[in-house]
């Protein structure tokens, strides 16, 4: 059954739409812009979104403009439902990529037959993607092997073995799957992850390579590899390498504004840049690095629940720690015969 989600400040608009829905399909509700991007940006994917124009903070406009700007949401179906009813607000509407405008108040026989027509493209697209999918493994093999290792050389460059990669990558793949994201959207993330140091090809040796702390100057060339590695991917249409990108880029921020390139905050972070470090970095912590010796689990796990909320997503954070029974088994897995273990898990649906 499909999700959809009604967006919408007036509680009795809330409850009209959901009547008219609730018998067909699985309904959630957001009374404000900002509720409903945290809630998609949790990993609360709907399939279809009922949006308000007029609401305070943050008007359904520019909810729209968000998420079309994110590739993981980009595709969502946004119908827009409002009172405005001039055309020129019909034409915004839909030049923000929305697929259709509803004029308030609705009439249930209009917005069940905009939804079913909605419904039907999305079961004929994936459908149609399945069918692609099927007939195109080998080249989204031989693009996740270029992309793999691409990711590799930069973890070479870095005194890694390469099975770091590997390791965090597919950490990424069990958060996404734990936070309900579809198959396709947790495969971007696990297929991107293996990039998100490849800027590092750009810092120099010596400061990769340095057992010693780092000077403030060297400490400041490392912090230009996310943009350096934005760089390398270049913008594409391709989804999975804007993912690569988006990663590459923001797996250093932190939820609590602190962390770089840019010092992005909270669920502004990408969701694939915020699930990407707590990988990265718990598999960091717990390998051998030419700085220091491997953390145990137990430590390891100390330190991502001691910042829930500074460095991490607490809910990711959550959701990765309850997952650590399949993470020590994916950590088991990857010291005997890494490549068959990441090739098992891309396979895995």
């Amino acid at each position: 059954m499909e999700t959809i989600l009604i967006v919408d400040d007036t509680p009795e608009n809330l409850m009209i739409l959901s009547e008219i829905l609730k018998p067909f399909y699985t309904v959630k509700v957001a009374n404000n812009g900002l509720k409903a991007l945290n809630l998609i940006a949790a990993g609360h994917i709907p399939d279809i979104i009922l949006l308000d124009v007029m609401m305070p903070e943050i008007s359904g406009y520019e909810v729209c403009k968000k998420l079309k700007n994110d590739p993981l949401t980009r595709n969502i179906p946004i119908i827009f439902v409002t009172a405005l009813s001039e055309c020129k607000d019909e034409a915004e509407g839909l030049s923000l990529g929305a697929v259709d405008y509803i004029t308030k108040p609705v009439n249930a026989s209009i917005v069940l037959a905009r939804i079913k027509t909605q419904v039907s493209l999305i079961q004929y697209q994936r459908n149609l993607e399945q069918k692609l999918a099927e007939r195109t493994e080998e080249i989204v093999l031989t693009r996740m092997e270029v992309i793999r290792q691409l990711g590799r050389a930069a973890e070479y460059k870095d005194n890694e073995t390469g099975t770091h990669i590997l390791r965090m990558s597919a950490f990424t793949k069990i958060i996404a799957q734990k936070i309900g994201l579809d198959n396709v959207r947790a495969e971007l993330i696990f297929l991107s992850a293996p990039m998100h140091d490849i800027g590092k090809i750009g810092t120099p040796d010596y400061i990769l390579r340095k057992e010693g702390a780092l000077s403030a100057e060297e400490w400041k060339i490392v912090k230009e590899h996310p943009l350096q590695g934005a760089e390398i991917i270049g913008n594409h249409q391709s989804a999975l390498l804007q993912t690569a990108r988006v990663v590459a880029l923001t797996h250093h921020e932190k939820f609590d504004g602190t962390g770089y390139p840019y010092g992005i905050k909270g669920f502004n972070i990408p969701l694939a840049g915020r699930i990407v470090a707590i990988a990265d970095v718990f598999d960091a912590l717990t390998s051998k690095r030419p700085y220091k010796e491997p953390w145990s689990v137990e430590r390891a796990v100390a330190y991502l629940t001691s910042e829930r909320g500074k460095h991490f997503d607490p809910e990711l954070v959550d959701a990765f720690l309850e997952c650590m029974e399949e993470i020590t088994t994916i950590m088991a897995q990857f010291k005997d015969a890494p490549q068959k273990a990441f090739d098992a898990l891309h396979v895995k649906r």
